[in-house]
Order: C-alpha cells, then sequence, then structure tokens
C-alpha cells in the first residue's frame, strides 16, 4: 500500500476512527485501523466487535492495498503533522509515514485476525442532516452514563408513519425529540447506545451544514447510521424501554418563557455556590425568574433574568440537569411549564423550529430545603 493525502483530512479520519474503538484491551488487534486504498480514494475502518466505524476520504493511491496498524498511534501522529501533505507507504513490517522532512514507522498488524468490519443493516429509513444532529446530541445528553444500567445508557428510536420519536432518560430527566421521517421500509423501533448517537452527532456535523441526509440502518441485532463517506455502526441493547408517555402532562401550574442561554449561563453561575446536593432554586416573580443558591461555608449567589412569567411558584434543580436542558436549545426562547409538588418540569421551544424539530426536555425538581 502507498498513497499520498492531504494531511488534515487523513488525520480527521484517524482521530473519528480511533475514538470509537478502545484504547486498553487485551487483543491490541481490536484497537487498530484498517486502511484500505484503491482507486476511489482511502477507507479508515475499525471495530470492537459492538461498535463499528467506516471513514472515506480522498486521495491519491500509488499502489493498492490494505494494512492494520495500531489506531491511536497513527492518529496521534498525524495530528501532530504541520505539513499540507503526507505519504503512507508499508516498508516491510512497517506503515511509514512520511513528509518531506521526516520519517515515521508504525507496526503492521496481523491483519487475518481482525474480526473484520461488520457490513451496515439495510436503510430503515432517511432524516434531513441539520435536525437529525441536533436530535441525537440533544436526546443522547439525557441518558445514563451508568453502564450497571445499560436500559438507561440508550435512546430508543421508534418510527410511527412519517415521524421518527427518539426518546432518552436517566430516570431524573428525560428527553424527547420528533422529527420528519422518510420510511424505506415499514416499522423501526430499537434501543441504540447513546454513546454512538452522540458521535455521530459530533463527526455528521459538517456534513448535515451542507444539508446530507442522514440514512438510519438497523436490522434484528446491528443498526448503523451512515451519511455520505461515513458509517457508525453498533450492537442493539436488548433491554425493554420504559414508556415515556407517563412523564408527559399538557397541565402546568406555572409557566414561564425565557431567554434559554440566558437562563443557562444564570443557572451556571450561580450553581458555582450550590450545595452539597448540588441544586438551585428558580423563584418565578414579576417579569423575572431568580436563580439562588445558598452553599454554607462557601457562600451564596443569586442572579435574576427577564422573563414573561404566568403565575408564582418556587423550584429547586439539580444544576446540572438544568443546565443540559436549556443547553439544548441554543440561540431559542422556551417555555418552561412547571406543576406543583414534585412532579416534572417540561422545556420547549417557544416558537416552530425551522428544521421541524420538535424537542421536549422533562426534568425532575428536588425537594426544597427548608
Amino acid at each position: 500500500m502507498d498513497l499520498t493525502a492531504a494531511t488534515a483530512e487523513l488525520a480527521r479520519l484517524a482521530v473519528d476512527t480511533a475514538r470509537l474503538l478502545p484504547s486498553r484491551v487485551l487483543d491490541p488487534v481490536l484497537a487498530g485501523i484498517r486502511l484500505d486504498a484503491t482507486g476511489a480514494g482511502v477507507t479508515m475502518s475499525g471495530t470492537d466487535r459492538d461498535r463499528a466505524v467506516r471513514l472515506a476520504g480522498s486521495a491519491i493511491v500509488h499502489t493498492d492495498g490494505a494494512v492494520l496498524v495500531p489506531g491511536r498511534p497513527l492518529a496521534d501522529t498525524l495530528r501532530a503533522l504541520d505539513e499540507p501533505e503526507v505519504r503512507l507507504a508499508v516498508e516491510g513490517s512497517r506503515l511509514a509515514v512520511r513528509t518531506s522532512r521526516a520519517r515515521f514507522a508504525l507496526p503492521i498488524l496481523d491483519l487475518e485476525s481482525h474480526p473484520g468490519v461488520p457490513e451496515p443493516p439495510a436503510a430503515a429509513g432517511a432524516l434531513t442532516g441539520p435536525a437529525a444532529v441536533r436530535a441525537f446530541a440533544a436526546v443522547a445528553s439525557a441518558s445514563s452514563r451508568d453502564d450497571a444500567l445499560p436500559l438507561f445508557t440508550g435512546v430508543r428510536l421508534r418510527a410511527t408513519g412519517d415521524t421518527l420519536r427518539l426518546i432518552a432518560t436517566d430516570r431524573y430527566r428525560l428527553a424527547i425529540a420528533e422529527l420528519a421521517w422518510r420510511p424505506a421500509r415499514a416499522g423501526l423501533d430499537i434501543l441504540v447506545p447513546a454513546g454512538v448517537l452522540t458521535e455521530v452527532a459530533r463527526q455528521a456535523a459538517g456534513a448535515a451544514a451542507i444539508g446530507t441526509d442522514i440514512v438510519v440502518r438497523a436490522d434484528a441485532d446491528r443498526a448503523a447510521i451512515s451519511w455520505p463517506g461515513a458509517v457508525i455502526g453498533s450492537a442493539l441493547l436488548a433491554t425493554p424501554f420504559p414508556d415515556e408517555s407517563r412523564y408527559l402532562s399538557a397541565g402546568a401550574d406555572a409557566t414561564i418563557t425565557v431567554e434559554a442561554d440566558e437562563l443557562a449561563n444564570a443557572v451556571r453561575r450561580v450553581g458555582r455556590y450550590a450545595d452539597g446536593r448540588g441544586a438551585v432554586t428558580v423563584e418565578l416573580g414579576d417579569g423575572e425568574a431568580r436563580v439562588r443558591s445558598t452553599g454554607g461555608d462557601d457562600g451564596e449567589a443569586e442572579e435574576a433574568v427577564k422573563a414573561t412569567v404566568d403565575g408564582q411558584l418556587t423550584h429547586s434543580y439539580r444544576v446540572q440537569y438544568l443546565a443540559d436542558a436549556l443547553r439544548t436549545f441554543p440561540g431559542q426562547r422556551v417555555r418552561m411549564a412547571i406543576q406543583r409538588g414534585l412532579k416534572a418540569t417540561t422545556i420547549t421551544a417557544a416558537a416552530p423550529d425551522p428544521d421541524g424539530l420538535v424537542l421536549r426536555y422533562v426534568v425532575m425538581p428536588m425537594v426544597q430545603r427548608s
């Protein structure tokens, strides 16, 4: 194998591929990146048997071939280069990374012992790129990071007609997104690891900005998300998911309409003085929401944010949960529907979304200290 390519593009491919591979494994082959060079360009791929990634880029290929090399060392080497072009060539038992002034050599791993990167399942349907990227990132943020409860580490994708609903919860908050869906076949109800969707949103953001469609693929065991030049897949989580409808309520004892960024920033600043529970109190007043926290020996803080308020209520929320919820509506004005007692607060956009995305973020309040 022998090719020449733009350093920045190869570095991006290697970094994005390596991010989905394990950093510490008993079998170093699973931490390897496979490079395939053909007349069509270069492809980097890898798998840890659960997740799989395949990314394509442009290159001038002098000699076709395929090699397996340590993933993170390749990514780190390419990312550190400051020349516009780089050449990758097999030299004996090494893959040489060459520039006009330097040479780096990585060991070639046993390609035959690699389990292979599975082909993605057939397409289930397609989404418009900008809406899909925003939905994936927003909903995945509400999932749990606790692997001891795999049920709550996933995002449920359920299609009904021409609408796809995404749902995630960690039991204390819940995010639901609905967006336009162009089905390729009838029926879709799968539970995908939230970390995979977070990575998809990060990598696909550039493609989505130029209007690329995002394709969801699935079979009985695996799911994959693809867009031109990229596919990221994963084994499905085989656990039942709770019915989200019981957490949703159309009623509200008080409402507030406010700029999401302004309230999120106030929560973040005041939250530095939060008590040991990590909580802030939001008090609805005349034309404002007042965010307060009292941390005892650490001091206290309060900040008022202008808002349209209907009703009088005071609730305490965990700083991280409320800030995360508000951050899913960047640059938007939001409506918070608040209920008395320990009932859920629902946050939605105050105006229709230009991409047709309907997003609801539900946050549970905390017991207020007297």
